[in-house]
């Protein structure tokens, strides 16, 4: 079984670097466009790259990211499409880690045992299903955590900032290949406050858990630098990618221009 986010973030620590971690959504605008999206993410310095599997309802993301979703799933692309990026992107890049931000129904469409299959034939390395608590994991419908672990998936949770000790516990406990911080409440965009949860932070560190990096209204350099004052091994930044993309829907060429200098100075951030 590769672990890739262990193996990557052990290489930065050893360089005394934080990483830095792009999100964008799968097939936005369309599946050719974004396949030329994530091989720019990666030769422009991200570290990882985090995925959006496109939803009707994604209640956890605010509205540049919805958007994102609703121009993927206008595009016709569908689950099949999704993992066909990931593969275009495995295929060019053995050791880059990827993980997936995908909501509980559309594992349950596919059956969750079968959609971790997928998964793993993808070359995906995590998944991250945010409807779904931790407690909540093993369910009558099926076990979320076991399905990954069989397919030799990471199973990765959510570290709210007002978490209480027995949460961090279970989270520590369950989770693999990295834990996802919260800054903040709220939903995903770049015009909300940036948080500082170092006391999670310790707290997870502490208890053993995989490596933490902070998301939720992180977007310029500065908020890197701030996030991994905070502790975090990585900064992960979502609507401000999302934001070049929709900026740019109708010149593909100006895009990844802007969006590659947008990563490398995200990159930047995490060094010295």
């Amino acid at each position: 079984m590769e672990k890739r986010f262990e193996k990557r973030f052990a290489a930065l620590a050893a360089k005394h670097e934080g990483g830095f971690v792009p999100f964008v959504t799968l097939c936005d605008p369309d599946f050719e466009t974004s396949i030329k999206i994530l091989h720019c993410l990666r030769e422009n310095g991200a570290d990882a790259l985090e995925l959006g599997f496109p939803f009707s309802d994604p209640c956890a993301d605010g509205p540049v990211i919805q958007h994102a979703d609703k121009r993927a799933l206008k595009s016709g692309a569908r689950t099949k499409d999704f993992f066909a990026c990931i593969r275009a992107v495995r295929d060019a890049d053995p050791e880059i880690p990827m993980s997936i931000l995908v909501y509980a129904n559309v594992v349950y469409a596919h059956g969750i045992d079968n959609f971790f299959k997928m998964a793993a034939d993808s070359g995906l390395d995590a998944v991250l299903v945010p409807d779904v608590p931790s407690g909540m994991l093993t369910t009558k419908s099926g076990d979320f955590a076991k399905a990954a672990a069989d397919h030799g998936i990471d199973t990765v949770l959510i570290a709210p900032p007002n978490a209480d000790d027995a949460t961090l516990q279970q989270i520590a406990k369950i989770t693999t290949g990295y834990t996802y911080v919260l800054s903040r409440f709220g939903i995903t965009g770049t015009e909300t406050a940036f948080g500082k949860p170092v006391k999670v932070i310790k707290r997870l560190k502490e208890l053993k858990a995989p490596v933490p990096i902070l998301g939720f209204g992180i977007s310029t350099p500065e908020h890197v630098k701030q996030a991994l004052e905070t502790g975090a091994v990585g900064a992960i930044a979502g609507s401000g990618c999302v934001k070049i993309i929709e900026k740019h829907l109708g010149d593909v060429p100006a895009l990844l221009k802007e969006l590659g200098a947008y990563v490398s100075a995200m990159k930047a951030a995490t060094r010295g």
